[in-house]
């Protein structure tokens, strides 16, 4: 029997604040949840937010004065509402009305004559410029007399064209909430995801460790683009051109690999198999669809799977902006009609639109074979039975759109047909698209999963698009995509795609429904998701995402009955550990892993045999595996 990926915890952080028990998705919805669950979710933003705090348990103002949940949205709740999801760029990130840059100027003489300027000895560049005459002033000073003129930089400051993006929400930083030094805020956001992600599950990681050898534990994390700020490669590759020191630890926190480095290094301590595999905006995917083949396979029982990417910097944004691909705000005035612009509605998926919005984001996913969260009676969200990924042939433009999304998808709602039959998906499953908000996107995913939907006798195929909320987060994408289809799997909400009024009508969609609001689908609950995804350089890749109720049948029939109800006897126990996580949480209480040097593996004490491997720390040792592929050819 094929071992299961089934989904025990996840979370993380993007635009709409904190993923793990689908807050997030809970602020995408805001408008369609009962007053409790919207009003909890709220306090739990203002504290992210640092609009309350907490003494004694209890929310309190500036002044002191006690705060009910009710009392948060009465007082802050439009502010919150503002400072989150997709909107204008903050100063925190960059003043986008005062970019910072170097104009070049050269200066000449007047009427061709010599020029002089004083500066420090220490200054002068190397080698001299040959029209140039040197006088010593004193021992610190000289003065320069240039001959033929020569060119400077000089500071100036431009407004950029491109004005919105996903943030995190305002106020909140995540390297406030551990000792973060130095740390590239991609890698920041990673410590604080996996970590929200890991507490998710409601079971101790020692539990979970004691249970399975050290080589039965994997993580795959990546980033897209690397890291890119100060304290990274936009350092490294900065410095020198601004007169400083590349550091020692730019280069080496750059790395696209770092999120699953910093993960085993300091969360896990995992000595399991690790990847960071990069497939552009498919990347989750891809790495989902690697920690899939481990579980399936057996050779890892528990995954931590996502990503960590912070695009949102001057560079990222003029770069993707050359390019043509970016909402600006000309573009965005032209669209509405008026010179007042809504950034809030930037992201504006199978609409009038003129392109993607960047965003952070970190989100994680534990995955454990079905066997092992039985017995850990770990409380599951949903299943990941296959992921596909197909490129697209010989292309012409590198970042156009092709044909291999048409095999991913089509195997994809295959596959779902073959375990959950034709009726079921046909009746009970809905599509995340990429939805990345361009014209071309618009068209040609909506020709592809019409197409796809027509071929399978599918007709009014459920489409959302969680770029709408939370923007473009590049690697992190479809992992934003996997946390809001859970959302729905729990709440049965469909999220309209509400930043537009209404759908483009060059879209196709004789055999899609895009609504502009939010859909309840209680009345006959969605038990599948289809998660889509596009990447530059014809990377494509679409996953079969199975609801937490089908999982739950699923394991009745392999299981049985007595063993499904010992195992929801202990789910029970995980589930009230969990929910105690996310009390503290909603509290500001994040209980941030970050094991810095501690309970380090030394070398000399690990126990070496024929048969196995004992290593300090792990309970249980590693057995080597019989190894018969291979007998029929010596």
């Amino acid at each position: 029997m094929s071992r299961l990926p089934v989904i025990v915890g996840f979370g993380g952080y993007n635009a709409a604040g904190r993923s793990s028990f689908h807050h997030g998705f809970r602020r995408t919805v805001i408008e369609s949840l009962p007053s409790a669950e919207r009003q909890e979710t709220l306090a739990g933003l203002a504290v992210l937010m640092k609009l309350v705090q907490v003494e004694n348990d209890q929310y309190v103002d500036d002044e002191g004065q006690v705060l009910t949940p009710a009392d948060i949205e009465s007082r802050f709740g439009q502010q919150i509402l503002d400072g989150t999801l997709v909107r204008r760029i903050e100063k925190r990130y960059l003043d986008v009305d005062a970019a910072h840059w170097q104009k070049n100027l050269t200066i000449t003489g007047e009427a061709g004559k010599p020029f002089s300027f004083i500066t420090l000895a220490k200054q002068l560049p190397e080698p001299l410029p040959t029209d140039w005459v040197i006088e010593n002033l004193n021992d610190t000073e000289v003065m320069v007399t240039v001959y033929d003129g020569c060119d400077i930089k000089v500071d100036s400051y431009r407004a950029l064209p491109v004005k919105s993006a996903g943030q995190l929400p305002s106020g909140f930083e995540p390297g406030e909430q551990y000792a973060s030094r130095f740390h590239p805020r991609g890698l920041q956001m990673t410590i604080v995801a996996a970590t929200d992600a890991l507490r998710s599950t409601g079971i101790a990681w020692e539990t979970i460790v004691d249970r399975v050898q050290p080589d039965e534990i994997a993580v795959f994390a990546s980033s897209a683009m690397s890291q890119l700020d100060e304290n990274s490669f936009g350092g490294l590759m900065q410095s020198r051109l601004k007169g400083n020191r590349v550091s020692a630890k730019q280069l080496a926190l750059g790395l696209n690999s770092m999120p699953a480095d910093f993960i085993n290094a300091y969360i896990l301590g995992s000595v399991g198999t690790t990847g960071a595999i990069s497939g552009a905006c498919a990347s989750f995917l891809y790495n989902l669809q690697k920690a899939t083949e481990m579980i399936t396979s057996g050779r890892a029982r528990v995954v931590l799977v996502g990503n960590g990417e912070a695009p949102i910097t001057q560079e990222c944004i003029e770069g993707y902006g050359a390019m043509g691909a970016l909402a600006t705000e000309e573009g965005l005035r032209s669209i509405e009609g008026k010179d007042d612009v809504d950034f809030r509605r930037a992201s504006r998926p199978f609409s009038q639109n003129c392109g993607f919005t960047l965003a952070e984001s970190s989100q994680f996913f534990m995955l454990m074979d079905d066997e092992l969260a039985m017995q850990l009676g770990a409380d599951i969200h949903g299943a990941v039975p296959d992921v596909f990924v197909n490129a697209d042939g010989f292309k012409k433009s590198i970042s156009a759109p092709g044909p291999g999304n048409y095999l991913t998808m089509s195997k994809s709602i295959n596959s779902a047909m073959q375990i959950l039959g034709e009726d079921a998906v046909k009746q009970r499953s809905f599509i995340h698209a990429h939805g990345s908000s361009t014209p071309a996107n618009r068209i040609t995913e909506s020709e592809l999963l019409d197409r796809v939907a027509e071929a399978f006798g599918i007709h009014e195929l459920p489409l959302t698009a969680v770029k709408a909320f939370v923007g473009h987060s590049l690697a992190s994408a479809s992992a934003d995509q996997l946390a809001s289809a859970l959302g729905t799997f729990k709440y049965q909400i469909v999220p309209g795609i509400k930043t537009i009024d209404a759908v483009a009508d060059d879209v196709f969609q004789q055999n899609l429904r895009i609504n502009t609001r939010d859909v309840g689908r209680a009345d006959n609950p969605l038990e599948v998701c289809f998660i889509n995804s596009k990447g530059f350089g014809g990377n494509n890749a679409s996953a079969v995402v199975l609801a937490p109720t089908v999982v739950d049948r699923m394991l009745r029939k392999r299981y049985g009955e007595a063993a499904f109800a010992d195992y929801l006897a202990r789910r029970e126990q995980t589930r009230s550990a969990a929910q105690a996580y996310d009390q503290r949480a909603l509290k500001g209480q994040l209980d941030i892993i970050y094991n810095f040097g501690q309970n380090m593996i030394d070398d000399h004490q690990i126990e070496i045999t024929q048969d196995h491997i004992r290593v300090p720390g792990f309970n249980q040792p590693l057995v080597f595996r019989k190894d018969d592929r291979f007998g029929d050819m010596i």
